[in-house]
Order: C-alpha cells, then sequence, then structure tokens
C-alpha cells in the first residue's frame, strides 16, 4: 500500500505561479494547485472554456507552468484522446494526458466525448471540478446542481430536479478507476491523483469544488463548507478501482454514524435560501436511507 501524503511530505514544487485571475477563496485554485503537484511536469492539460480558462490565463502570461492545450466546450475528452494519439506516435508514452473541465462541460455539454474515451479505452485522465453551477458564465444550473439551489435560471424556487450523479455514470463504463475527491480535502485529493497517474486506461477524478460568489458565502469559509458536504453525507468520498469500492477515510467516519444534520451545510450558503422545511426534510431522508443501505 502507497504511503499517504502528509503536510510534511508533499512535494514542495509548484505548478502555478503566485498570481491567477481567480476569485478570492476559489475552490479550485485549491484543487488545480494540489492536483498538478501530484501530476508532476511531464504532463500535458487539456481544459475547455471554464472558471479553469480564466485562472490559469492565456499565453504569454498563463499561471500555470504546464503546457495546456485550449479545446471547445464539448470536445475535452475527444481533444485529449487526440493529444494521448500524439504522444503515442512520438514514443512519449509516460506523459500524463490530462483532461480539465468543470461540471458543465463534464457532465452535461462534454459527457458524449467523455463517454466515448470510457468505452475506447482512452489512457487518458479526466478531472472534473465540480462546482455545481456555469459559474464563468453567470451561475446558470447544470445538471450537478444540487435540488433547490438557486441560480441566474433558477432565481425564485430554486432548481427543481436533483444533482445528477456523473461518478455513477462513469463508472458504468466499466473504466480502472473512478474516483471522488473535494478541495476541503487536498491531500487525500492528492493521492488520488497520483494513483491515477499510475494505472493505464481511462481515469475519472469528480472534485466537489466550493465556489464563494455561486454558492453565496464568506470566501473564508471554503474549507469548511467544502468539509461540511462531506460530514452531512451529501458529498461522498471513495474509489472504485477495477470494479471495487472503497469508501475514503473521511467518508468512512460519516458511515460509522457521525454524520451532521443536512441542514448544518445548508445554512452556510445563500444558494439554498429557498429551501423550505418539507425538502430539507426530505432530503435528510434521502442522505439517510443512502448511508443505512
Amino acid at each position: 500500500m502507497a504511503e499517504k501524503t502528509t503536510i510534511l511530505n508533499l512535494t514542495e514544487e509548484e505548478f502555478v505561479h503566485s498570481g491567477n485571475r481567480a476569485c478570492t477563496g476559489c475552490g479550485l485554485s485549491i484543487v488545480y494547485r494540489i492536483g498538478l503537484k501530484a501530476l508532476g511536469k511531464n504532463t500535458v492539460l487539456v481544459v475547455p472554456p471554464s472558471c479553469l480558462t480564466v485562472l490559469q490565463g492565456l499565453y504569454p502570461v498563463a499561471s500555470t507552468k504546464l503546457p495546456c492545450v485550449n479545446v471547445t466546450f464539448a470536445s475535452t475528452a475527444a481533444a485529449a484522446s487526440g493529444v494521448r494519439g500524439a504522444m503515442k506516435a512520438l514514443g512519449k508514452n509516460d506523459v500524463n494526458v490530462v483532461a480539465w473541465a468543470g461540471d458543465g462541460g463534464t457532465g452535461d455539454i462534454g459527457i458524449q466525448a467523455l463517454s466515448g474515451a470510457c468505452e475506447r479505452g482512452e489512457d487518458i485522465i479526466y478531472i472534473c471540478y465540480d462546482n455545481e453551477a456555469y459559474m464563468n458564465t453567470g451561475v446558470q444550473r447544470s445538471g450537478t446542481t444540487p435540488q433547490g439551489v438557486l441560480t441566474t435560471t433558477t432565481p425564485i424556487k430554486g432548481k427543481l430536479q436533483t444533482k445528477k450523479d456523473v461518478p455513477a455514470i462513469i463508472a458504468a463504463h466499466g473504466i480502472p478507476y473512478v474516483a471522488t475527491a473535494s478541495a476541503a480535502y487536498p491531500l487525500d485529493l492528492y493521492d488520488k491523483v497520483k494513483k491515477a497517474t499510475t494505472i493505464v486506461g481511462p481515469k475519472y477524478i469528480h472534485v466537489h469544488t466550493p465556489c464563494p460568489p455561486g454558492w453565496n458565502f464568506d470566501t473564508r469559509y471554503t474549507i469548511k463548507v467544502g468539509k461540511l458536504a462531506v460530514e452531512t453525507g451529501l458529498f461522498d468520498l471513495y474509489e472504485i478501482e477495477t470494479g471495487v469500492f472503497k469508501l475514503s477515510a473521511p467518508s468512512q467516519r460519516v458511515a460509522s454514524g457521525k454524520r451532521r444534520p443536512v441542514s448544518d451545510y445548508f445554512a452556510t450558503q445563500g444558494r439554498f435560501k429557498a429551501l423550505g422545511t418539507d425538502l430539507v426534510n426530505r432530503i435528510q431522508q434521502q442522505v439517510d436511507a443512502k448511508w443505512a443501505a
């Protein structure tokens, strides 16, 4: 078993410059910094329009130190497949080809290319940072926006539908590795990305990524909010490796019965202010049933 990463043995090398265009308190900035540490310098990134495009900027003033191919919304996984093919033709099979996209560009607009890449068995890593809306274009609802959330396209009663379970959809393809992670647990994220670099075939990592302006909470509380999502059992941390499901340590604690009420999480964010008591109770019942199964 690989040694767990701690703050003491985390690599000191940085692949993101200190200046970038991210919002204050941006969860993605944590995810990106830690994820690139795990990937290392032998990496090519493929990124569609997203908050990440804004964060890293455009050549020659990009904040990332790694080569990045900017592509269209729908083509991320297909473009990454092409980059992998190019690396193979050049004999550079040790290069990490990493598609990195938001939840809208993954679970909605880009899901057909991602599904195709998984079905073909492309040797790429796909990382989805899930801030649960189309944040870069003005906080419109996405497929992964939770039920009841206020967005600019669901401004009165909130989103009517439940959150799309994208990791489960990808896991149904039978790929070698699927994992969930959170910006609030960066060392867990690091270990999962690092593991993905050692596995041949498609790898998918879905990262819960708090967004202060989009979720309407104080920028100081990004980690607190992210941890509450896990501690209430609303977002599960796990790995599925060659078909074997395993809860990660923070969610194992939740499974043992140490679970906080979902209302604690909802109370931290203005986006949930339209939630009525009946819906909160119904969501709590759903979470309780999930963890009792």
